[in-house]
């Protein structure tokens, strides 16, 4: 059967391997993994690398320990596969609360609790011409220099000074 499944890619031999072995082998790794979907996984990639001939069997080895060390391997590559994703996901996590909120956020959570409107008139026209650039119309510090005239510096500098007073207005 293994013989005709690995060289002849015979359809019928594969469903009687995969049938017979399939429920042994689902119960083996399962018992070695408490997570199904994994295992399902596994049994899958097990299969698939027999279908497909890239897992050689030796004629000489018995079928049930030859799918065993295909898929205890497949086992292992995939759990520590998911354990590096956790854990990335975990510092990722902590990375974002330990952020602070940008002061785009500030002003925005003040709006709630404001007149962002009142506060934007109070602030003179050369700070709100800096918040309309680089805010509203999302241009970079260098573009807005260019788009109002001014040094990349002294953008950056009534930017910082018009999101201070805007916060100070709406807290």
């Amino acid at each position: 059967m293994l013989r005709s499944v690995a060289s002849d890619g015979d359809r019928r031999a594969f469903e009687e391997l995969y049938r017979r072995y399939a429920p042994w082998l689902t119960a083996r790794m399962r018992g070695r993994c408490a997570d199904a979907g994994i295992v399902d996984d596994v049994v899958q990639e097990t299969f698939l690398a027999v279908w497909r001939g890239s897992a050689r069997y030796r004629e000489d080895g018995d079928a049930a320990g030859w799918l065993w060390r295909i898929a205890s391997r497949r086992l292992v590559d995939a759990l520590r596969g998911a354990g590096a994703r956790g854990r990335l996901r975990q510092t990722l996590a902590r990375l974002r609360h330990r952020d602070e909120a940008s002061a785009e956020d500030h002003v925005l959570a003040g709006v709630e609790h404001g007149d962002l409107a009142g506060a934007l008139v109070r602030l003179s026209p050369e700070l709100r011409a800096v918040l309309q650039a680089t805010v509203v119309d999302g241009l970079t510090t260098r573009e807005a220099a260019v788009l109002l005239g001014i040094p990349p510096g002294t953008v950056k500098t009534r930017a910082m000074r018009a999101r201070r007073q805007l916060r100070e207005a709406l807290a």
